[in-house]
């Protein structure tokens, strides 16, 4: 799919149960400004149901020939994923190049990936969607000079049966490699859960600022880090899961995880390519849903969000609300409201209060306690300094005396080799 760079009317219908209509036609004209595409116009129809030959009506088929023309556009984009039929029949009447939301989104998707496992996963995301539509898109391979009638029409189905094998053995290949990855993945999250390090992800509508925040996090507590995350104001900036240990200053860590953006009706090619990146979510201890709230729609974003984390089968893991960009509005910020918190990650503003709604979430399995170590088990002081947050030290006759918090799994691991004193 190569760069669109063209002058395009956005068309959709707007359904009797559709409430989101008008926010799904913006959302749209912003995918395709991502997609470098200058809007010309846009036409809507209000109806019942969905043409099934041809999307819209005829009538709104002639008048979206005439706005083609009067703009002087060269691609028409449809709100809704189009059937190859569909498409054919609207390229046939319009004389004009026809693509939906989710080509714009395989576009962005295509054009933003970096490490070799998303690329892998958007380029079987463009071959799914395409493998049922040879005979549909205006550039079919399928069409060919020379010939009418059945002579012509078996060469082009012939030409078509060895694009499909094609593309399907392509899907095989770069399946096989990405299921390669996808191993290795597992096997450091299997390593991860064996660890008992806590894993928090950070989900959202794209551009939320879930990158922004993953950094202003990384830099309040690992000061000097190099491992910041790509952070730009746009669609789809993230695409590469990113998994950064945070060290809070009681010696409590856990991992924090970047995932990719949500968005309405994202295209379910990519929902099953990136299934081994969105199984960090399905998979981790706390979710941080980061909302845009200097977005106008900032309420229907967030529903997106919730929608596509139970499609994920991620619905029961314990969310908390990051409200980001409060700079941008009215709300004070920093502030705590029960599993909710006011910030600005550009600004640096509200991390700590951040850190400690994910402490009081996730850390839930730590207790505060009081031993003494034999001297002839100093390493476990070594340990316990390391891993456990210690308040007081002190030297008794018998041992080490520590006061700290640590995790319970610890305390029963080495309670046999330990005489505790208070618990």
């Amino acid at each position: 799919m190569e760069q669109l760079k063209e002058k395009a009317i956005i068309m959709g219908v707007h359904l009797a149960n559709r409430p989101d209509f008008a926010y799904a036609m913006e959302e749209l004209s912003n995918l395709a400004e991502a997609c470098h595409i200058e809007l010309a116009g846009e036409l809507t129809q209000k109806v019942t149901r969905i043409v099934p030959s041809t999307y819209i009506g005829k009538g709104k088929i002639q008048e979206l020939s005439e706005l083609i023309e009067e703009k002087g556009a060269s691609l028409v984009i449809s709100n809704d994923e189009l059937t190859p039929s569909q498409i054919r029949n609207l390229e046939s009447s319009l004389d004009c190049k026809v693509i939906d939301r989710t080509v714009l989104i395989l576009e962005i998707f295509a054009e933003r990936a970096q490490t070799r496992e998303s690329q892998l996963q958007v380029e079987i995301a463009q071959l799914q969607y395409m493998l049922p539509r040879l005979v549909g898109l205006r550039t079919s391979l399928g069409r060919q000079g020379g010939g009418s009638g059945m002579i012509n029409r078996g060469s082009g189905e012939t030409k078509r049966e060895l694009d499909r094998r094609r593309i399907e053995e392509r899907i095989t290949a770069l399946q096989a490699e990405l299921e390669m990855l996808v191993t290795r993945r597992q096997t450091q999250r299997k390593q991860r859960r064996k660890n008992e390090v806590p894993v928090v992800c950070l989900v959202g509508y794209t551009n939320a600022g879930k990158s922004s925040l993953m950094n202003a996090i990384l830099q309040q507590y690992n000061r000097g880090t190099t491992k910041q995350v790509l952070a730009k104001d746009m669609l789809f900036a993230t695409l590469e899961t990113s998994v950064r240990n945070i060290n809070l200053p009681d010696r409590k860590s856990f991992l924090l995880t970047d995932t990719v953006g949500f968005v309405s009706q994202l295209p379910h090619h990519l929902v099953k390519a990136f299934r081994s990146t969105l199984e960090e979510v399905a998979e981790a201890d706390l979710l941080i849903h980061v909302v845009d709230l200097s977005s106008p729609e900032y309420t229907k974003q967030m529903e997106v969000t919730k929608h596509t984390l139970k499609e994920l089968g991620a619905s029961e893991i314990p969310v908390i609300i990051a409200y980001n960009k409060a700079d941008l509005t009215e709300y004070p910020y920093p502030q705590i409201e029960g599993d909710s918190v006011y910030l600005s990650a550009r600004e640096h503003r509200g991390i700590d209060e951040m850190a400690q709604v994910i402490r009081d979430q996730v850390f839930q399995q730590y207790v505060h306690c009081e031993m003494i170590i034999p001297y002839d088990q100093s390493r476990l002081v070594a340990y316990f300094n390391e891993h456990a947050h210690v308040t007081e030290t002190s030297y008794e006759e018998d041992g080490t005396r520590l006061k700290m918090e640590c995790r319970a799994s610890d305390l029963e691991q080495y309670r046999e080799l330990l005489h505790q004193a208070n618990l």
